[in-house]
This record gives C-alpha cells, structure tokens and sequence, in this order.
C-alpha cells in the first residue's frame, strides 16, 4: 500500500511541476488559455492511459496509478478552471467565460477519446 502512495506522489509531483512549467510558458493575459492547454492534454493522455489499461491486462498497477492517477491529477487543475471562471465573471467578461468553459468541457472530452482511440484503435 505504501507503494502505491509513492507511486501516485511521484508522478504528482512531476505533473504538478510540468503544469507550472506550462503556466509560466503560456502565461495567462485576457484568457486563461494555459489552464485550457493543460486540462487539454491532460485528458489526452488520461484517455490513452485509459485505453493501454484495457488494451493490455497485463499492466502493472503501479503505471496507472503513476500516470493517471498522479501525474494526470497533479498536472490538471479543476480547482484553477473553476477560480478563472470566477475572475472572468467578476470583470463582467460572460461570453468569455462561456467560451472557456465549453472549450475545456469539450475539448477536455475530445482529448479523452482522440487520446483513447489512438491507442485503443
């Protein structure tokens, strides 16, 4: 069980640590466009996990718990999507923040499934 902890910790700490990497690349202006690429390709690679789980059994337990658990988890951010939202409303910007959050909605489920039907094809 311990194991399983460290596996997830490690790959938080990495996705956490890529997704600050991503932020400061993309640095936010008027729209919150790194959190958008992050959830993105977070979802992506959620999806192809997902799907090298089904397609091979034989996985260990620990590469899923490393990549979709931890490091999916800790790269993605619900929690800053949510605080962007709220900033967009905030400065009277509505149909901005519409657009945001269709696009991480949609597009987040997009990557999932492009993610799991490039490996799961």
């Amino acid at each position: 069980m311990l194991k399983d902890f460290l596996f997830v910790a490690a790959g938080g700490g990495l996705g956490a640590a890529l997704r600050f990497s991503v932020y400061l690349l993309l640095r936010p202006a008027n729209f919150p466009f790194s959190t958008l690429v992050i959830n993105i390709l977070g979802s992506f690679v959620l999806g192809m996990v997902i799907a090298l789980g089904l397609k091979n059994a034989s996985l260990p337990p620990a590469f899923k718990l490393f990549l979709a658990t931890g490091f999916c988890g800790g790269f993605t951010t619900f929690s800053a999507f949510s605080f962007e939202n709220i900033t967009l409303i905030e400065q009277g910007k509505f149909p901005l923040m519409l657009l945001y959050v269709f696009a991480s909605v949609v597009g987040g489920i997009a990557a999932a499934w492009c993610g799991y039907k490039l490996v799961y094809a």
